[in-house]
């Protein structure tokens, strides 16, 4: 069992802004532990981004068509049921264990996308990869739930939202530059070994939470060990059998968000390129100036969160999002720019939201477990999304009249969060 994190210097890191760090200031311990989770997550957010933004020259690599473009998403995404599998084990072995392990998968799942030779291989890679991204994911969140202090944690979260996010826009960066990389797309997905540098720094800085420590000393001897499969399906069991009502709700705010957001998200960068006839630059320029602005919707919806509750803050941001989605793939070129911010903003918002939600309505024992089921929520939310734009877009057509009834889906999740119990600003034994 690993103990606290020594003293030391109560100053951020480097990469979590100084705006960002003063507006609600952390215990040193606190500090380093966020900046180590949340540049980890910067990778995991580079690895989707690439997805995106690079679409259409996969997409013209291995010869498919724009009907089949939700299918091969979906399938994608589909991947992180086998997370699922995996995430239970933060309640089993620990988070910290679970969380390095699970970068290191991400890392070299994206690298190998690099040199496949068929959408087959990719959609198989990226699928193993998706797995990973949702493991480590999900069980960072659950640390940072755990180790953050009440009042700040839905803030605490969303700067590491934030700093994640900042993936978004190196892998948008480096889109610009596409036609000149050499071996093109292939390029942006050999940067994946990097996350493998940090691994050292994250082996000092991550330590196991004291909550799961606490929890671990009080267990059955039986519950500890951790080859038991039993065991491993307990925490399964024991969320859906103490939580159902709870558990049906993060399933249902999971799915509705996540394909919404998905179908919005991932089909934008095609979307302006086919429709609007953008050059890749252009698409770079706005992504980054609108999502400079669009990424602070993660500490900001956080620290509104922490003020203001969850519950409005959540149904505002979810009941929006339609409308701003419904403008950005209807309205003409000139307007997608300045309906760009508002609509990154709604999601990284709602993906907060969700997020923190998620672990502060269990216990201690079923933390890890529901982190997950959210993700796999998600996962499973996102990839209906896109298979139903699929389905909906006949063949040789726009998948525009598909996708405008997918993005109605996050209203049906603000509702949910409005009828939840509020959480904001109430320590995790007493929610």
């Amino acid at each position: 069992m690993s103990g606290p994190a020594p003293a030391g210097p109560a100053r951020s890191p480097w990469w979590i802004p100084a705006f960002l760090a003063s507006s609600a200031p952390l215990p040193g311990p606190a500090r380093r532990l966020l900046g180590a989770i949340s540049l980890a997550l910067l990778f995991e957010s580079y690895d989707q981004a690439l997805l995106t933004v690079a679409l259409k020259q996969v997409a013209e690599s291995f010869g498919v068509a724009e009907s089949d473009l939700g299918g091969l998403l979906g399938l994608v995404h589909l991947g992180a049921v086998a997370a699922f599998l995996l995430i239970p084990l933060a309640d089993r072995w620990g988070r910290r264990g679970l969380f390095l392990g699970s970068l290191v998968g991400l890392s070299l799942a994206t690298f190998l996308c690099a040199f496949a030779q068929s959408a087959l291989q990719y959609v198989a890679l990226q699928m193993l990869a998706r797995a990973f991204l949702v493991t480590c994911a999900a069980t960072a969140l659950v640390i940072l739930s755990e180790e953050l202090p009440a009042a700040q944690r839905g803030f605490g979260i969303g700067v590491a939202g934030a700093v994640g996010a900042v993936g978004h826009g190196l892998g948008i960066l480096l889109f610009a530059g596409i036609e000149l990389a050499p071996q093109g797309w292939r390029a942006l997905y050999g940067l994946g070994l990097l996350p493998l540098l940090l691994l050292p720094r994250l082996r000092r800085e991550v330590r196991e939470t004291q909550r799961f420590a606490r929890e671990r000393e009080g267990a059955a001897p039986s519950a500890r060990r951790p080859g038991h499969l039993p065991g491993w399906w307990a925490p399964v069991r024991e969320l859906a059998r103490q939580h159902p009502a709870r558990s049906l709700a993060v399933a249902v705010l999971g799915a509705c968000s996540a394909g919404g957001f998905a179908a919005a998200f991932n089909l934008s960068a095609f979307h302006v390129q086919v429709r609007h006839g953008w050059l890749p630059w252009q698409f770079t320029a706005m992504a980054l100036a609108g999502g400079a602005v669009g990424i602070v919707g993660h500490p900001v919806t956080g620290r509104l969160a922490d003020a203001l509750g969850r519950r409005g803050v959540g149904f505002a941001l979810l009941a929006g999002f339609p409308a701003l989605a419904l403008a950005f793939y209807h309205g003409p070129g000139w307007l997608l720019p300045w309906v760009w911010v508002p609509l990154v903003f709604a999601i990284t918002g709602g993906e907060t939201l969700a997020r923190t939600l998620s672990v502060e309505l269990f216990p201690t024992s079923s933390r890890g477990t529901a982190s997950g089921w959210l993700q796999l929520s998600s996962s499973l939310g996102r990839s209906f999304g896109l298979f139903a734009v699929a389905a909906l877009t006949p063949a040789g057509g726009s998948n525009v009249p598909a996708l405008s009834l997918v993005v109605c889906a996050p209203l049906l999740a603000g509702m949910v969060v409005w009828a939840l119990p509020e959480t904001g600003g109430r320590e995790l034994e007493e929610i």
